[in-house]
């Protein structure tokens, strides 16, 4: 039976590794998958089949349905009829960040937009609340997580009154992310004559192939002319003290102009994967937006079928270009080594580094990776600032000049395995409102002294250690 057993081992772990040197992408991951594999019997390699195989060379990236997501992508570079909106930058630090996303997500920059920065959840949902009572042809809404609540039964109420007026209602939710929506309240939604419909259903004739791989967006779009993006879920955690970590925090923005149509791109690409429904063809969907105000953004999209990384690759540019200051908020700073390195180069460049992340965290892996990396960090003057609150909101800043505020961590799930989105902001009086909020909770939370934070205990040390050594499957 010993026998047995060593030779099922080395068999499974040898396969394991063997598919480790051929599909793998990174060396840092492969390296965790290897020891993760050999050091953890049958579960190593369970783990590594269920959340390390890159499954973009396998059955859910050869789809039919894919590839129209592709063809979406390429096919619809710019809007018809918005070329006039387009901006192009005449300096390098603009243009180079604005260059490198109309590659690798097909957004440009467009003019004309109103941009309003909800900075708690009463402002966001109030926000998104009156634009809803207020929608005349259709509304489409897309987040990874719908919870049962307080939010959740209102949503109900007003796509309830919105339908009898002849509204469309179509809905999008994460079905790992939703787990918690049990399918008599998704029923109710469709009851009404809501179009609800999970992203990447977790089922068994699909499981392998879609568990990785999730839908982290968080857009609302109503008739092609409000938009809605940033980190808010629809939570109850998010308006009230529900969680053990307390009221949790959080960024969103409303948008009015023509960048509306980069966000309902990305909807109906998601939308036609989940329904195998082309609303992309109906013009109706995609009507012409005047300007509305004097706002210049950009839509940033990636995941697991995008040809580049474009999140990391946008977050790694601003760092790159920043010429005075680099502000980040995220609640899962765990990004890797470029990051950490161009981060770092940055700091002993003069630039003065700001990371502003909560003590708590809803995952101890995440907070203890997280924090394995920031005595590397401190040490070449990077100021690192605890908030006692959970504050999930992603955001960016540089040179007080352009921010970016949406659902895009700065970990490799974010990078690698979701879909996301962010808005690029390139306006100087809404950026600078956002560099004041980042500022005001730096000054009141806790700074990390260098030399208090290496002298902490050995237990401390060991557990960020062991949680390093995870954080590339993170």
């Amino acid at each position: 039976m010993s026998s047995l057993f060593w030779i099922a081992y080395a068999v499974v772990t040898l396969w394991s590794i063997i598919n480790i040197i051929f599909y793998g992408t990174r060396a840092t991951k492969m390296i965790s998958w290897s020891l993760t594999v050999i050091i953890m019997p049958f579960l190593g390699p369970m783990l590594y089949y269920l959340f390390g195989i890159n499954r973009r060379k396998f059955k859910l990236f050869k789809l039919k349905q894919n590839e129209k997501r592709k063809l979406y992508s390429e096919t619809y570079k710019e809007l018809k009829g918005g070329e006039q909106s387009v901006h192009e930058f005449a300096d390098y630090k603009h243009n180079k960040i604005a260059s490198l996303i109309r590659s690798n997500s097909y957004f440009a920059p467009y003019e004309g937009n109103k941009i309003t920065l909800l900075n708690n959840g009463d402002d966001a949902f109030g926000a998104i609340f009156k634009a809803i009572e207020a929608a005349q042809d259709f509304i489409h809404l897309q987040y990874f997580i719908l919870e049962e609540g307080d939010l959740l039964d209102r949503l109900y109420e007003l796509f309830a009154k919105k339908l009898k007026e002849g509204v469309e209602v179509r809905m999008l939710y994460d079905s790992l992310g939703s787990h918690a929506l049990r399918g008599k309240v998704v029923k109710r939604f469709k009851e009404i004559g809501v179009q609800a419909y999970p992203s990447l259903p977790i089922r068994f004739g699909n499981l392998l192939f879609t568990l990785n791989y999730r839908n982290h967006r968080k857009i609302i779009v109503i008739d092609g002319k409000i938009g809605f993006t940033g980190g808010f879920n629809v939570s109850d955690k998010y308006i009230k003290p529900i969680s053990d970590l307390g009221l949790w925090q959080d960024m969103h923005i409303k948008i009015e102009g023509p960048a509306v149509n980069s966000l309902q791109r990305i909807f109906v690409k998601d939308y036609h994967f989940a329904s195998n429904e082309d609303l992309l063809l109906q013009n109706r969907y995609f009507p012409k937006v005047s300007p509305v105000g004097t706002s210049i953004a950009q839509t940033v999209s990636s995941g697991p079928d995008s040809k580049y990384p474009a999140i990391m690759q946008q977050y790694l540019t601003m760092i790159n270009v920043a010429e005075k200051s680099i502000c980040i908020a995220n609640p899962y700073f765990i990004p890797g080594e470029p990051i950490l390195e161009a981060l770092r180069i940055a700091a002993l460049s003069g630039i003065e580094v700001n990371l502003l992340t909560p003590k708590k965290s809803d995952s101890l892996l995440a907070k203890y990776s997280m924090f394995s990396s920031f005595e590397s960090l401190l040490d070449v003057g990077v100021n690192i600032y605890l908030r006692p609150d959970f504050s999930h909101s992603k955001v960016i800043v540089i040179d007080g000049e352009i921010a970016s505020v949406g659902s895009g961590n700065f970990d490799y799930r974010s990078f690698e395995h979701n879909f996301e989105t962010n808005m690029l902001i390139y306006d100087k009086q809404i950026v600078r409102t956002i560099d004041q909020l980042f500022g005001d909770h730096c000054k009141k939370n806790i700074r990390l002294d260098f030399s208090k934070f290496k002298n902490r205990s050995i237990l401390i040390k060991f557990m960020e250690g062991l949680a390093k050594f995870f954080s590339p499957l993170l």
